[in-house]
């Protein structure tokens, strides 16, 4: 089996890009993704995740010239955990989707 993921999802925010090393793009972003379920009671509940989105290299470029915050995308990548020290020496762990395609969709 593969680290795979696929997520159809809304821009929550414009992306942020930066470059690296002079040459390298990475773009970040979140997306939202909705679900919903019937509860006990019969009414329905509408349920939002956010996911953290990463992408390098030309898909980054990619979402850079054409997402905004908002548009409806499709991403493709792996699952990625990490951790850093913040500030204060706290440990911190981050879970993101590292991109290898997106699919744009929506209207925005």
């Amino acid at each position: 089996m593969k680290n795979r993921v696929q997520l159809i999802g809304n821009v929550g925010q414009d992306p942020e890009v930066k470059t690296i090393n002079g040459d390298r793009k990475v773009a970040s972003v979140t997306i939202a993704t909705h679900d919903f379920y019937y509860n006990e009671k019969g009414d329905k509940v509408e349920q939002t995740e956010w996911h953290r989105v990463t992408a390098w290299g030309k898909t980054a470029e990619i979402i850079e010239k054409f997402v905004v915050k908002g548009k409806e995308i499709g991403i493709e990548g792996k699952l990625s955990h990490r951790s850093y020290d913040d500030k204060e020496g706290n440990k911190k762990y981050i879970t993101e989707i590292v991109a290898s395609e997106v699919l744009l969709l929506g209207n925005k």
